[in-house]
């Protein structure tokens, strides 16, 4: 991190909140001439790629300093320990976000059924999206869009992705006149009742109330309308669902597991795979899906859907559609709320997957993102190194597997070595 933006952290936090142009001038004496630079660079480059001026002269007055180190902190940061899929939902899907989508599900029943109509994806679905991005739009956030990108894009570490998102971002504010100071979201720039990314926004946003803009901060029906074409657009299938809890046979061979396995339900069916009440799968046989383990053979499968797929395009995380697809089942049902039952033996510390990428970077050859998370790549990497290490290939790194990497050797590989025989002198 730059030596300057550490020394002034706390007032370029206060600064990134407040958001205005008065705020802005009042730090340009504090910024680095290396900063200055790259503004200038930034702005000519903006305004080659269609940017107004008048935008730019408006949104960079006095061309304002504010590092805001804390988004660089947090697009870094590291937790201890990784989520379990049981921890995240239990998290995510509360008695209290329960009972408030439900409600919300059923005031608001006549504009989700006109989105349903037009753009295909049902009421519940929306109201999960609602509740997991933003507390049904109690939180959108604390950041200011353009402060938040801007000190995203002069960092080094994704300096490109967070440049064209602010490259959107002035896109919207150039189309739409919208107010910069009013544009309130996430650290890394996500905006709204559904947080969406800039880009994301001039794909996919929509005036549904036909008031000549789209506002995505203070117009449910624009926002609510926006997910579903973006939902629409990627591929959501109406007819179908994100997906279920069932339950494994004894003897479920691990390696078929993961989103790239994909089967049909009538193929899964035969392979033993049932409801977690052991009766048959109530899903359309037609239907193809795959199954996941998120926390391995010890912990609860799911069988996956289409749907679930377009969920992670929203959001790139298994756990993330897990939580949408479980509370969307709560919202619709009467079903009371119960937390899922977490297995502590189950958690893994962020460090070990950690070692887990280095070790499958190293000795064989892999290029895994070391970042500590445990994604469909590292999985699929982790698989491969359990079947030469003779255990169930789950694709979750459990303590034998770990255990297996400290004492790897690399003449025998995941062998024990055999002791030296030991010759027995006669008397």
């Amino acid at each position: 991190m730059n030596k300057f933006i550490s020394r002034f952290s706390l007032a370029a936090l206060l600064l990134c909140t407040a958001g205005c142009a008065a705020a802005q001038a009042n730090v340009t004496s504090f910024a680095p001439p290396e900063y200055i630079s790259w503004l200038e660079d930034l702005k000519k480059d903006m305004y080659a790629k269609g940017i107004s001026q008048q935008t730019l002269d408006l949104v960079y007055a006095q061309d304002y300093y504010s590092p805001s180190p804390e988004v660089v902190k947090r697009d870094r940061k590291q937790i201890e320990f990784a989520l379990t899929s049981t921890a995240y939902i239990n998290r995510v899907v509360t008695s209290t976000r329960v009972r408030k989508g439900r409600y919300y599900y059923q005031t608001l029943q006549p504009l989700l059924k006109q989105i349903e109509e037009k753009y295909g994806v049902p009421g519940q679905y929306i109201i999960a999206f609602w509740g997991v991005e933003t507390n049904f739009g109690s939180n959108f956030g604390q950041y200011n869009v353009i402060s938040s990108l801007t000190n995203l894009s002069y960092d080094k570490r994704r300096s490109r992705f967070f440049r064209s998102q602010l490259y959107e971002a002035l896109k919207i504010i150039d189309t739409w006149k919208v107010d910069y100071t009013q544009m309130q979201g996430s650290w890394a720039g996500a905006m709204g009742h559904f947080q969406f990314m800039p880009s994301t926004f001039n794909s996919y946003a929509v005036d549904f109330n036909n008031d000549g803009t789209i506002d995505i901060w203070h117009s449910f029906e624009d926002a609510a309308a926006s997910a579903a074409n973006y939902l629409s657009s990627i591929g959501w299938q109406k007819d179908s669902q994100w997906g279920v809890e069932v339950s494994l046979p004894w003897n479920f061979d691990f390696s078929q597991t993961g989103r790239n396995n994909i089967k049909s339900i009538k193929e899964w069916s035969k392979l033993g795979v049932r409801s977690t009440k052991n009766q048959k799968l109530k899903l359309d046989s037609s239907f193809k899906g795959a199954i996941i383990t998120p926390e391995g053979k010890n912990g609860r499968a799911y069988l996956v859907l289409n749907n679930f797929n377009k969920i992670m395009h929203w959001n790139r995380s298994e756990n993330y559609a897990l939580a949408i697809g479980v509370l969307s089942d709560y919202i619709i049902s009467t079903k009371e709320w119960q937390a899922q039952t977490e297995d502590p033996a189950l958690r893994l510390r962020t460090d070990d997957i950690l070692q887990v990428q280095n070790f499958i970077n190293k000795v064989f050859g892999g290029h895994l993102e070391e970042d500590g998370q445990l994604g469909s790549s590292t999985r699929e990497a982790v698989k491969k190194v359990q079947k030469k290490a003779n255990l169930p290939q789950d694709g979750y790194p459990d303590r034998r597997l770990l255990q297996k990497i400290k004492n790897y050797n690399p003449q025998i590989g995941f062998s024990i070595p055999v002791p030296p025989r030991k010759l027995h002198k006669p008397d």
